[in-house]
C-alpha cells in the first residue's frame, strides 16, 4: 500500500517526496536556527548585565599589608591604644597591620617618603616640611591624633627667657614640632639661633631618652619636649616649667584657646590612592582609639598605656608621670587646621622650612565619613 496519488507510478510518488522533506527539514533547521540565536541573545544580554554589574561595584581595593609608624610617647597614645586594645588590627580586617617605633617626626617622615611606612602618627611641622618640600604630592594629613602635652622645662634657677642666653636646650629632632616651637619662641624674645647649634642659644637636637639623662648630668640646661619627656624631667630630674606651649594659643586659629596639634595621623599620598578602603579602615580604628581615651576609667587608661609603652619602649612609667602627663593632652581626631599657616611661618622663622602653598595639604573627606562629623580643612584641602 502506498500514499502516492492515483495513476502515479511508485517512483514518481518517490521523487515526488524527496523535495518535501528537504522542505521540512530546512524549514526545522530555520526555525532551531531562530531559537538558538533569540537564546543566544538572552544569554548574551544576561552576561552583558553581569559584567556591567560587576564594573559598577567597587574593586577590593584592600592593601595586604599597611605599614604604620609611631612613637612612645603618651602624645601618640591613639596609636598605642589601637594596638594595645587591638582596634587598629580589627578595623583593617585581613590587611595585615606592621609598625615601626620612632624618636621623631624627621625621621618618620623619611621612612615614608622612602616608601617603608604608608602612614604614621607625627608631629605637624614634619608633616609641613615634607609637604613643601615634595610640592604637595608627598603626603595628606588625614586626622588629628593629639592636642596640647608640650613644653620648655629648665633648671630651677632659670626664672625667666632673660636667663637662656647663653644656655644649651635640647629638642627631639632638628625640624620636628618641639624643635621648631622652641626656636621660633626664641626668637619672639629677641634670640638669634641657627640650625647647627651656634647662636644666643645653643639647641641640641637629642633622644628623648638621652636629654633625660644630660639633663640628670648637668650637661643640659632644659629642653622643649612632648609627654612623657617633659613630665619626667619635671618628676624625676627637679626641671620646672618654663614655658607651656598650650599658653601661646589663644584659639584665634583653632577656636580651642589652649590647644594645637602635637600629633596628627598621615598617610603617603600614593599609597592613599591605591587603597582607598584600607585608609578608611585605619581611620575607623584610630577614630575608636580616640574615643576609648575619651571615656576610659583613668586607672584603665593608666595601665593600657603603661603596657604600651612597656613593649613600645621597654619601660613602663611611675603613674605619676602618666597622669600629670594626660593631664596636659587633649586627645582629638580634629588636626586643628586653622593653625596651620603660623606652623609654617614659625617653621620659616626657625629656619627649618621655606615659605610655601600648603593648600592640599589636608584630605579630611574619610575622616568625615567614618565619624559622620563635619572637621574644616580651614580652605587647605578636602573636608
Amino acid at each position: 500500500m502506498t500514499s502516492s496519488k492515483p495513476g502515479m507510478t511508485r517512483i514518481e510518488a518517490g521523487e515526488n517526496a524527496v523535495p518535501r522533506r528537504r522542505r521540512a527539514i530546512e524549514a526545522g533547521l530555520a526555525i532551531g536556527l531562530v531559537l538558538l540565536i533569540a537564546v543566544g541573545a538572552v544569554v548574551a544580554s544576561t552576561i552583558s548585565r553581569h559584567e556591567d554589574a560587576q564594573a559598577a561595584a567597587p574593586a577590593n581595593n584592600a592593601a595586604a599589608e599597611l605599614k604604620l609608624g609611631y612613637f612612645a610617647n603618651v602624645t601618640h597614645a591613639p596609636a598605642l591604644v589601637g594596638l594595645s586594645k587591638g582596634f587598629l588590627q580589627d578595623a583593617l580586617g585581613s590587611t595585615k597591620l606592621s609598625t615601626q617605633v620612632f624618636n621623631a617626626g624627621p625621621a618618620a617622615i623619611e621612612a615614608l617618603n622612602a616608601g617603608a611606612i604608608d602612614a604614621a602618627y607625627v608631629g605637624p611641622n614634619p608633616a609641613i616640611n615634607s609637604f613643601v618640600k615634595s610640592q604637595g604630592e608627598s603626603v595628606s594629613i588625614i586626622a588629628g591624633a593629639a592636642a596640647g602635652g608640650a613644653q620648655l622645662v629648665v633648671r630651677p634657677t632659670i626664672n625667666s627667657a632673660a636667663d637662656l642666653k647663653g644656655k644649651t636646650l635640647a629638642t627631639p629632632q632638628l625640624g620636628g614640632t618641639q624643635d621648631v616651637a622652641l626656636r621660633a619662641w626664641l626668637t619672639s624674645q629677641g634670640y638669634k639661633t641657627n640650625v647647627d647649634g651656634s647662636g644666643d642659644v645653643a639647641i641640641n637636637p637629642t633622644d628623648n631618652a638621652q636629654t633625660l639623662k644630660l639633663f640628670q648630668d648637668g650637661k643640659l640646661d632644659g629642653a622643649w619636649l612632648p609627654e612623657p619627656w617633659a613630665s619626667r624631667l619635671v618628676l624625676q630630674a627637679g626641671a620646672k616649667v618654663l614655658v607651656d606651649e598650650k599658653d601661646l594659643w589663644d584659639g584665634s586659629l583653632s577656636g580651642k584657646p589652649g590647644e594645637f596639634p602635637t600629633t596628627i595621623l598621615i598617610v603617603n599620598k600614593k599609597f592613599a590612592a591605591e587603597h582607598p578602603d584600607t585608609v578608611k579602615a585605619l581611620l575607623k580604628g584610630h577614630a575608636k582609639s580616640v574615643d576609648w581615651l575619651n571615656t576610659a576609667p583613668a586607672a584603665e587608661k593608666t595601665s593600657v598605656l603603661n603596657a604600651a609603652l612597656q613593649e613600645s619602649a621597654g619601660a613602663a612609667l611611675p603613674a605619676d608621670v602618666i597622669d600629670r602627663s594626660l593631664k596636659n593632652i587633649v586627645f582629638t581626631v580634629d588636626p586643628l587646621a586653622g593653625t596651620y599657616p603660623k606652623l609654617l611661618k614659625d617653621g620659616v622663622t626657625a629656619g627649618t622650612t621655606k615659605q610655601a602653598d600648603i593648600n592640599g595639604i589636608f584630605d579630611l573627606a574619610a575622616l568625615n565619613e567614618v565619624t559622620g562629623q563635619s572637621i574644616s580643612a580651614a580652605g587647605l584641602g578636602k573636608g
